[in-house]
């Protein structure tokens, strides 16, 4: 079987969902492949900013996003050995119901999902893309069933990548050949029911050999989600007598952090540990030509900042809103290029700045020197946290989608 389409986007997270749903209100015919049935769990903080209040409303999801997802994130934390320190969240004149929430990937995904279906998106699911080539008039892309293991080729203008980072493969998006470090980063997360934290806050944790985050999700859960290096792993595990990763990582979070084994003291875990690795933060785009990135394909920072979930959705903006704009130009193959470097650069200016902040606080939290410096200075400069927050991007809507993207 084969099928045409103006775009095919492979992946369906926030990134590929946004990307779809953009399309196709549009008047694009376009075809999603997403390889796992929905609702599913992700390695994922949870948290998204208030940044993202002009594109829900373009998408159309605001309101069931409010209702969906946990409280209003009104201050910022710092969980570190025997500090505890908290600072107002900037809200630049937003009104309380504007501030950052965060929703669990199992429901947020799958809202992306189906306003990208209800705007016309074909979505295939669950289909993987197992090969990509150049075509006459754009690219053909050979798609798998995962349940009947049927094929089907998928022809398109162009491709958007939103297929994430952490995971090989054999299209040219993907990475194929990963060497285990000692250095490497591995996430992991569990949610909790019956914590002590705060409704309203949502605090960074600095442990030695990595970081995580609080937050109050959805369905009266709190998102406990962390990095951690694979060699500070492998020295927490011979000690752990048979016990889990997960469970030996919560143990050295809660010796290492005061107000971790306040927040998690009485609480019960809901549901298991997840994992993922190892994170790749930095930036990858490629000269490719008609193949797009969005979300982790295109570059992430640390999760230390907990951006990853807009960056995602506000990268498919920028594309989104490029492509639109130059549609004609674009499915003649005239404006591929021209709108490929224009979102590349759209995008650098509105992420990289995110990503180095990024790598800082996350080299400052796994490093306990460092960590022990700094904490006199946190405790006596209440300014820090915010400027941290600011420079994070929650505070301010890129200016590079702000300015394009209608306010309705």
């Amino acid at each position: 079987m084969s099928e045409s389409y103006d775009a095919l986007i492979i992946g369906g997270g926030p990134a590929g969902a946004t990307s779809a749903a953009l399309l196709a209100n549009a008047g694009w015919s376009v075809a999603l492949l997403e390889k796992a049935r929905f609702p599913r769990q992700k390695v994922c903080g949870e948290f998204v900013s208030s940044t993202n209040e002009r594109l829900f409303r373009q998408l159309g999801i605001a309101d069931s996003f409010r209702e969906l997802a946990g409280p209003a994130i009104r201050r910022v934390g710092l969980f570190a050995r025997d500090t505890i320190v908290t600072a107002d969240v900037p809200t630049r004149g937003r009104r309380h119901d504007c501030l950052g929430r965060a929703l669990g990937r199992d429901r947020f995904d799958a809202v992306l999902l189906e306003r990208a279906r209800s705007a016309g998106a074909t979505v295939l699911q669950p289909w993987s893309a197992v090969a990509l080539h150049s075509d006459v008039g754009g690219f053909a892309c050979q798609a798998v069933c995962q349940d009947q293991r049927r094929t089907q080729t998928l022809r398109a203008r162009i491709v958007i990548a939103a297929h994430g980072s952490w995971e090989q493969g054999r299209l040219p998006t993907q990475s194929t050949n990963w060497r285990l470090r000692d250095t490497d980063l591995l996430g992991f997360k569990a949610r909790f029911r019956n914590s002590g934290l705060p409704p309203d806050l949502m605090p960074l944790l600095a442990f030695p050999g990595g970081y995580g985050g609080l937050v109050h999700s959805d369905s009266g859960r709190i998102s406990l989600s962390c990095c951690v290096r694979r060699d500070q792993l492998a020295q927490l595990r011979p000690a752990a007598r048979g016990a889990s990763a997960g469970q030996c990582l919560l143990e050295h979070i809660q010796q290492s952090c005061l107000g971790a084994r306040e927040a998690l003291a009485g609480a019960t875990q809901d549901g298991l540990w997840l994992s993922v690795g190892p994170i790749q933060p930095g930036i990858r785009f490629r000269n490719s030509r008609g193949v797009f990135l969005v979300g982790n394909a295109a570059g992430e920072a640390h999760p230390v900042i907990a951006e990853g979930i807009s960056m995602a959705l506000q990268s498919a903006g920028l594309l989104c809103e490029r492509l639109i704009a130059q549609r004609a130009e674009v499915l003649s193959g005239k404006a591929v290029e021209r709108v490929g470097s224009d979102y590349a650069a759209a995008w650098r200016r509105s992420f990289a700045r995110r990503i180095r902040t990024a790598a800082v606080i996350a080299h400052w939290a796994m490093t306990p020197a460092a960590v022990i410096c700094l904490l006199p200075w946190l405790r006596l400069i209440p300014g820090v946290l915010p400027m941290g927050v600011t420079l994070s991007g929650k505070t301010e809507e890129s200016r590079e989608f702000a300015d394009a993207a209608p306010a309705g």
